[in-house]
């Protein structure tokens, strides 16, 4: 996961999707709700840049409009554009099943809570995250498959074989990947490293024969 900006809300909201969900939420029918909020999809993708808010990866396919209260949880939320997340359908499907108070929220995330080990692509927490929400972090990673999942992972891969292959560069792998191109800079930060520490060794041992 990664950070992610609130979008201001679309100018035709109101008219298209709270009004005519708040005279369904008025009605009291306990069927299920009308999914009015897909009417700001478009605009939700936009706001996330095509990255999944939970993944943090590209798209391919169009993704949900998540509600981060689940409806279930409190059915005023569910026409309400500060609460919608752009989700994989499957994150949206796992999700539903959790309270808010369960998971983390994308608009919350820290910059460098998370991070991609290579070359296994699974994903890991740092020592970034606060104490006090490290539960909801490990929930993350576990109940929604987020760390070690075998699907996400092999979506990871592709993404890395593609820019490891020179069929993405490290700009556009930031685009599509951006946890993955963290990892590839600091993977080179870390290479590029060795040899300075290679060759201050021996003037270490030198340092040491010579009771410097």
């Amino acid at each position: 996961m990664i950070p992610f900006e609130r979008a201001p809300e679309p100018a035709d909201f109101h008219v298209s999707v709270r009004q005519p969900g708040q005279r369904w939420l008025a009605k009291g029918d306990a069927r299920s709700t009308p999914g009015y909020w897909r009417r700001a999809a478009r605009d939700l993708r936009a706001a996330f840049k095509d990255l999944c808010g939970y993944t943090a990866m590209w798209l391919s396919a169009p993704g949900t409009v998540d509600h981060f209260v689940s409806r279930d949880e409190d059915r005023s939320l569910a026409y309400e554009w500060t609460n919608f997340r752009y989700a994989a359908a499957w994150i949206n499907s796992s999700k539903s099943a959790l309270r808010s108070d369960q998971v983390l929220d994308p608009f919350e995330v820290g910059d460098g809570w998370f991070e991609i080990i290579l070359p296994s692509c699974q994903m890991v927490l740092t020592d970034r995250c606060p104490p006090e929400l490290r539960d909801r972090a490990q929930t993350m990673l576990k109940r929604l498959k987020l760390g070690d999942g075998e699907s996400i992972v092999s979506y990871r891969q592709e993404w890395y074989r593609m820019y490891c292959e020179g069929e993405l560069s490290l700009e556009g792998l930031a685009r599509k990947a951006p946890l993955i191109a963290r990892a590839v800079r600091k993977q080179r930060e870390q290479a590029a490293a060795e040899p300075a520490l290679s060759d201050d060794a021996p003037h270490s041992m030198q340092d040491e024969r010579s009771g410097a």
